[in-house]
């Protein structure tokens, strides 16, 4: 593993897509703990995308048209069930008062994880994003990536803490001011209807 794998996972993590939104949702509604659960949630979802490339299960997704679309569409409808949520304030951008019980931190994980299973180009990526950086004649490329799936995982949790981190910091101002929330909240709810139209529009 050379500084290029490092630098290309850096600036695939720090792309916005559906793991940053949710983090940053999370963390802008219920503070810097429910940011963490968010990018550990998130980066947890990517474990069964690198177990599917490393037994062979993305080549089956890849070449199994419905396959394909049944888990591409399972991903299309959560995410417009997240922007939906999000606009009825009872999702991602909920915010939780003080005499309210707060989400479940089950509840937090279980969304995040889904947020990155149910997106099957993901394993397909790992698939083809890996084997560049293997060495061919070093044997099983097994273990090699392995390792880079781990690496990857780990920059992915770094840079999402980092958005949380930063979305729970600027909470307070934000909460400050219903409009600006209220913007966010549609803002957030577009950004997720975004990415459902180009994962239905993406090919395999």
């Amino acid at each position: 593993m050379g500084p290029e794998f490092l630098l290309t996972s850096l600036v695939l993590a720090v792309t916005p897509g559906t793991g940053v939104l949710y983090t940053v949702a999370a963390a802008l509604a219920r503070g810097a703990r429910a940011g963490a659960l968010a990018a550990l949630a998130c980066t947890l979802g990517i474990v069964p995308h690198a177990v599917a490339a490393l037994t062979g299960l993305a080549a089956l997704l890849h070449a199994s048209a419905v396959a394909f679309e049944v888990v591409r569409y399972a991903g299309v409808a959560y995410l417009l069930y997240l922007a939906w949520s999000t606009l009825r304030e009872t999702g991602a951008l909920r915010v939780e008062p003080a005499d309210r019980t707060p989400r479940p931190a089950r509840r937090v994980l279980l969304d995040g994880i889904a947020v990155n299973l149910l997106n099957p180009k993901l394993t397909i990526f790992f698939v083809a994003f890996l084997p560049q950086f293997v060495d061919p004649g070093a044997g099983s490329a097994v273990p090699a990536m392995l390792g880079l799936s781990v690496v990857f995982m780990a920059v992915t949790l770094v840079v999402f803490l980092g958005y949380g981190a930063l979305a729970a910091r600027v909470r307070d101002r934000v909460l400050a001011r219903p409009r600006v929330m209220a913007w966010l909240r549609r803002t957030f709810a577009a950004a997720f209807v975004a990415l459902g139209a180009r994962l239905a529009l993406a090919d395999r």
